[in-house]
């Protein structure tokens, strides 16, 4: 039997309330009903959130501290690599929970993935034994789980670019193999089918290049080839997923021959780079300086860009804590991200978006009705909903409590019965589970 999102009121404005869920609670809101849990994961809830003009940023880093009690060779100290969650705008940061095998800090030189409401840990090195893995690891947003995916397909494959399409796809293209030679190959791989399709080669290897999806199409940038190592290409090829084709190479996208880490887009198909201590942006085919990088961070280790800002972090110099700073392209000015004691080189991240609820913004209860009817609204419906046997058969299932109700007498230090001068009683005792 269909249930309603919410009972009273229509499907569509109990949509409107659960998207308005903050990403923290996904967990809870799920565990309340299976239909509240399939509702959140369908695409559609994802596109709603997103269409709905209230998203923010989120973005993740495999982000390195140093842990004292770790020796490696002749180091004293060596990095060990967590995830880190941060919301630039606001300043939150949290670490999430460790991949599952990895207690000695994440692979390094693993790259993550940001796909609907999913963290995405691909391939790199275990840091302890220096082994090599095709290895996928996918974090859910809502369970608050991690769980293993298909490992890349074809050989071992290293320093590739990699994207997705935030919805549910992930794109991987070039790289090398265990011999150094630089890869052509590519390939993507459906995050809720757990199944990776081989695409057709590109025209030129590219190791070390920089993966973006912009507007149906997979771009990679730059990159070198197993004959120039370290000499990276300026050009940039891309593939179109509706018609199942390269294009032609862009000979001279980068319009010089720079490592592209932190070339990004904004998601809007605008593509922004730092390089020689500025933020340059893409005008038809040239690239124009639009603002000069904080005089704190000199040597960029991450760079992400969306709708109107862009986040640098790195350090003054090398050796020293890093710092975050965050660019708003309507006034050119930058703002200093809330500091963290721990926070050290970012091997690499993503972006994921989230739905929020701005507390300094008014915002309706319900769209289209006024806040005193919306509010009379929710409580009739949530009145009924812990009124019926259903709502209370799905907390007994995942979220009840024992709780102890007793009847027992005030102490009256005035009054004495036989030798005890204070008497107390538990009359009756009852146990509830809420």
């Amino acid at each position: 039997m269909q249930m309603d999102l919410i009972p009273v009121l229509p499907d569509d404005i109990g949509l409107q309330c659960l998207i308005r869920v903050p990403y923290q609670d996904f967990s809870s809101v799920a565990s309340v009903c299976k239909n509240w849990n399939r509702v959140i994961e369908l695409p559609e809830f994802w596109r709603h959130r997103k269409a709905s003009g209230l998203t923010r940023k989120v973005v993740v880093t495999a982000q390195s501290r140093v842990n004292p009690t770790r020796d490696m060779g002749l180091k004293k100290y060596a990095p060990v690599y967590r995830l880190m969650l941060c919301e630039p705008e606001t300043g939150y940061r949290a670490e999430l929970p460790p991949v599952p095998g990895y207690s000695d800090g994440l692979p390094l030189f693993c790259q993550l993935v940001g796909v609907g409401l999913n963290l995405v840990v691909m391939g790199g090195f275990n840091p302890v034994t220096w082994e090599a893995s095709n290895d996928m690891f996918i974090y859910n947003f809502v369970s608050t789980t991690w769980r293993r995916g298909v490992s890349m397909s074809g050989c071992q494959r290293f320093f590739f670019s990699c994207t997705s399409d935030s919805i549910r796809t992930i794109f991987v293209a070039g790289g090398h193999d265990r011999e150094k030679c630089a890869l052509k190959s590519a390939m993507m791989y459906d995050v809720p089918e757990d199944k990776w399709v081989m695409l057709p080669d590109m025209a030129r290897e590219r190791d070390e290049s920089k993966g973006v999806f912009s507007h149906g199409k997979f771009h990679v940038i730059g990159g070198y080839d197993t004959g120039r190592q370290g000499g990276f290409q300026t050009g940039a090829e891309s593939f179109d997923v509706a018609t199942w084709q390269w294009g032609r190479v862009q000979a001279d996208f980068l319009n010089s021959a720079v490592c592209p880490r932190n070339c990004v887009d904004d998601g809007d198909g605008k593509f922004f780079m730092s390089r020689g201590g500025y933020v340059e942006a893409l005008q038809g085919s040239t690239w124009q300086v639009v603002a000069k990088l904080p005089t704190n961070v000199r040597h960029i280790s991450y760079m992400i860009a969306w709708h109107g800002k862009v986040l640098v972090i790195g350090p003054e110099k090398y050796g020293i804590v890093y710092k975050s700073f965050l660019l708003d392209l309507k006034t050119s000015k930058w703002e200093s991200v809330e500091e963290d004691v721990f926070l050290g080189h970012v091997q690499s991240g993503c972006c994921l978006e989230f739905l929020y609820m701005d507390t300094g913004t008014q915002m309706d209860l319900i769209p289209g009705l006024p806040n005193d009817i919306g509010l009379e609204c929710l409580i009739c419906s949530w009145n009924r909903v812990i009124e019926l046997t259903e709502f209370w058969r799905l907390r007994r299932a995942y979220l009840t409590q024992k709780i102890i109700v007793m009847a027992q007498s005030l102490v009256d230090p005035t009054r004495a019965i036989g030798l005890d001068k204070y008497a107390y009683s538990a009359y009756q005792l009852t146990l509830f589970e809420l």
